[in-house]
């Protein structure tokens, strides 16, 4: 049996008495947000924005896993870097850019790229991971992490002026690697990227992993919305299920270019 949902505070009722008429939230559907943990690798373009979201949001624990320090050319796309802290820990300044955006939750800061280890050590503290890593190693890993545990994994990514979203939640999905076993021979690690086109995405992981949390909507299981904004077009794609006897080779190469991702 789940523990239950803490009690909001006065000042929390106000501070989210908007989202609170959203319906099926109500006062119940934000307790499960301010009782929730969620796992966000890596906090760039696309889970900089995930994260900046969800703290708004009230989602009670936030953790952040994300190597390396700060360089200049982060800055066009990674909202909660700032020019000043160059050179220091981008898990950190995120951190605290999140504390001061809702100073009443948790943000733990695991300054290191995701490993199988480390996804591991963190998806069984979690409710949600969201996987906006770069690298697909980094996402496997998480992916692999999420399944494990038996939580939902929200799966987001961008490359140039394309992006998608999609929920992995076998059996109630396919799994990450039924339709990206591998990394694709094109990927390269330097990338075409807006920080508008990475924080649209971003936004939109935001929304599924709360409606997984609060229970509210249908999530994108085994349906990847797919986002051409160069052309201004989306469309939902079927992902492949591989115990689906119409499921076939082709259907899944037909997904490499949204398949590209930050």
């Amino acid at each position: 049996m789940n523990p239950p949902s803490p009690d909001l505070t006065e000042q929390e009722r106000e501070r989210y008495a908007w989202q609170m008429i959203v319906p099926g939230v109500q006062e119940q559907g934000q307790r499960k947000l301010k009782a929730a943990t969620v796992l966000i690798s890596r906090t760039g373009g696309v889970g900089g924005c995930v994260a900046q979201q969800l703290a708004a949001a009230g989602v009670g624990r936030l953790v952040l896993v994300h190597g390396g320090m700060l360089r200049v050319d982060d800055l066009n796309r990674q909202v909660l870097m700032q020019t000043d802290a160059i050179g220091t820990s981008r898990a950190e300044c995120a951190a605290e850019r999140l504390r001061a955006i809702n100073p009443g939750i948790e943000v733990i800061a695991v300054p290191h790229h995701p490993t199988a280890e480390l996804a591991q050590e963190w998806a069984a503290q979690a409710d949600v991971v969201v996987s906006a890593a770069p690298l697909f190693q980094e996402r496997h890993a998480l992916h692999d992490a999420a399944e494990q545990r038996a939580i939902p994994c929200v799966e987001a990514a961008m490359y140039d002026m394309e992006g998608y979203v999609t929920v992995c939640h076998p059996p109630h999905s396919p799994r990450y690697r039924d339709w990206c076993p591998e990394k694709p021979e094109w990927w390269t690690r330097r990338f075409p990227v807006f920080g508008a086109v990475s924080g649209t995405i971003g936004a939109l992981a935001a929304v599924e992993t709360i409606k997984l949390l609060t229970g509210i909507g249908d999530p994108l299981y085994g349906r990847m919305l797919s986002f051409d904004f160069r052309q201004g077009r989306v469309r939902e794609v079927r992902l492949p299920n591989p115990q689906d006897e119409k499921a076939t080779t082709p259907h899944v190469v037909s997904l490499a270019r949204p398949c590209r991702r930050l």
